[in-house]
C-alpha cells in the first residue's frame, strides 16, 4: 500500500460503541519491522491482556503481533451480543472467545467507541516503549505507530470463523503479506486474503 495510509471500510453512519465484534490492524509508523524487537512485542501483548480490565464492555478474541503491524478482533458489550452489523433478529454468536473475562460492569455509560479503545491501546504500547528505551537504547527513535488503524465490522458467524484463521496463520504466511517490504506475489493468496488485507 502506497502513501502510508489505510483504505478505511469505516461505515459513515454506523455507531462504532454498538455490540458486535471488530477486526482491527494497526501498523508500525513507515511499515517498518518494529515488532522485530521481542521487548516490544512483550509490551504489546501485555497492553492487549490489560484491554479487557481498563474497558467492561470489551472482551477479548484472536491477537497476533507481526513484524510491522498487529491484527485482532475484540468484541464490544457482553459475550453473545449479536454481531455488529447483524440483521436485528439475528442469532446471537454462541463461539467461545479467546480472552473473554467475566461480564461486564455496570456505570460504564456512555459505552468507548472502537476508536477509544484502540487509542487507548496505541497511546499506552508507545507510553510503555518510549520509557523502555530511555532506559537501554536512548539513540532508537520512539515513534512506534502508522496514523489511524484499519477496521472491520465482523457481520456473521462465516466471516469471523475466517479471520479468526487469518489471524492464525499470519505469521506462517508473512512471506506473502502485503505488508511484507519483501513480499513474494502470490494471487491465488491474495484472491483468499486479500480482502482482509485492505491495501
Amino acid at each position: 500500500m502506497s502513501g502510508g495510509h489505510r483504505r478505511s471500510t469505516r461505515l459513515p453512519d454506523y455507531d462504532y460503541a454498538s455490540a458486535g465484534a471488530y477486526f482491527v490492524t494497526i501498523c508500525a509508523y513507515g511499515r517498518q519491522l518494529l515488532f522485530d524487537n521481542p521487548s516490544l512485542v512483550a509490551i504489546a501483548e501485555d497492553e492487549w491482556r490489560a484491554l479487557a480490565s481498563r474497558f467492561a464492555n470489551v472482551k477479548l478474541d484472536a491477537f497476533v503481533v507481526m513484524p510491522n503491524h498487529i491484527h485482532f478482533v475484540l468484541w464490544l458489550d457482553p459475550v453473545g451480543a449479536p454481531l455488529a452489523g447483524a440483521l436485528a433478529g439475528a442469532e446471537p454468536v454462541g463461539a467461545p472467545l479467546a480472552g473473554a473475562q467475566g461480564d461486564s460492569r455496570a456505570g460504564a455509560s456512555p459505552a468507548p467507541t472502537l476508536g477509544t479503545i484502540v487509542g487507548a491501546f496505541k497511546s499506552r504500547v508507545a507510553t510503555r516503549w518510549l520509557i523502555w528505551l530511555r532506559a537501554n537504547a536512548p539513540e532508537t527513535p520512539g515513534r512506534i505507530w502508522q496514523r489511524n488503524y484499519y477496521e472491520r465490522v465482523i457481520r456473521d458467524e462465516a466471516e469471523l470463523t475466517r479471520v479468526r484463521a487469518y489471524i492464525l496463520n499470519n505469521p506462517l504466511q508473512w512471506h506473502l503479506d502485503r505488508e511484507n517490504p519483501e513480499r513474494t506475489p502470490d494471487s491465488a493468496y491474495d484472491r483468499e486474503w486479500g480482502w482482509l488485507e485492505a491495501t
